[in-house]
């Protein structure tokens, strides 16, 4: 009996937090159902990918895996807000940790969108840990004239730990951390703020030069495109079929244009009407132009907003740019 009521309740807290992001400035989008992230949300700079559970052991490595490419193309934030782990409940300002990706309670949440004030705790194995500000340590304790030692025999661990501190090798037991305040009268522990997007390395994020490295999307469509000098990131649990990052000489990947690719692969036009629904939203929320690539020849320029580029004219492209420009010629045609 408790079983089925739990996607009622997870209906419930979806709905509460697109309230509690759309009443403090956030854009969110639709629901995606049968997705790695259930929405977006986006405030000025601020994108965030929101994955929703009610047990937080229920996420998948391969759905992180799916939310880091996803993630790390749009410059976004993936986050998990939960309830429990096994048993247990999760606490208030503590940032837990699922494959990579953080996990938080609601209340947490919370937290940072209305009163910007982001949590310090860290669970992991072996209990609850705090970053603290090496070069904060190490500034305040030379001034003090406090040697390493010394500093060491008063917060009751090794000189090498307060090296360790300083360097910012290891993280401190809450404890620990609050006895270094105490002793050199300063704030030294660090909060983590999970509405910023982090630094993806990029061979993490999957995009590649050649198609033959990626999950097949389509034998004829996924060259054509990698031909117009088009990064190609599969995906399998997401809205949409892939993302086709257009690749630029700068080292900055963010003056990249990244398009929400999506593929016939035998859907009716109800079906390809439906995925546009999601598409759109998903597009405009992410400021991100989104296409259909169809094989065949109907003389079909939209399907719901979104452009339709089929197979034949791909073929007649030269590079990503003119490939670009008939998408967004093409938007809103209905």
């Amino acid at each position: 009996m408790q079983k089925a009521n739990i996607p009622a309740q997870r209906d419930h807290i979806l709905i509460e937090i697109n309230d509690l992001l759309s009443n403090h400035g956030f854009e969110t989008s639709n629901i995606y159902d049968r997705s790695c992230f259930d929405m977006v949300a986006r405030k000025e700079l601020e994108l965030l990918l929101l994955k929703i559970l009610i047990n937080i052991d229920g996420f998948t490595g391969n759905q992180a895996e799916e939310i880091k490419k996803v993630a790390g193309s749009f410059f976004a934030s993936p986050l998990i807000v939960g309830i429990k782990s096994k048993n247990e409940y999760l606490e208030e300002d503590v940032v837990y940790e699922r494959h990579g990706i953080p996990v938080i309670a609601k209340d947490t949440l919370r937290n940072m969108i209305v009163d910007e004030v982001y949590p310090e705790v860290f669970a992991d194995r072996g209990g609850y840990y705090v970053q603290m500000d090496g070069e904060v340590i190490k500034s305040v304790r030379e001034s003090q004239n406090i040697s390493r030692k010394d500093l060491a025999d008063k917060a009751h661990v090794s000189r090498e730990t307060i090296y360790k501190y300083e360097r910012g090798m290891v993280r401190a037991f809450p404890e620990t951390a609050m006895m270094l305040e105490s002793i050199l009268n300063m704030k030294i522990t660090l909060s983590v703020n999970l509405l910023r997007a982090p630094d993806f390395d990029k061979d993490k994020t999957q995009i590649s030069d050649n198609s033959k490295t990626n999950i097949p999307l389509n034998i004829e469509i996924q060259p054509n495109l990698a031909n117009l000098g088009f990064g190609i990131i599969s995906t399998t649990r997401t809205p949409f079929d892939a993302l086709a990052k257009q690749k630029s000489e700068k080292k900055t990947s963010k003056e990249d244009s990244t398009v929400i690719t999506n593929m016939e692969k035998n859907r009716n036009q109800q079906a390809l009407k439906k995925m546009a629904l999601n598409v759109r939203d998903l597009s405009e929320i992410t400021g991100s132009d989104a296409v259909f690539l169809l094989k065949g020849k109907k003389p079909l320029k939209c399907i719901e907003g979104i452009p339709v580029v089929h197979n034949w004219e791909i073929k007649e492209m030269e590079n990503s740019k003119e490939f670009l420009n008939i998408v967004r010629e093409r938007r809103d045609c209905n």
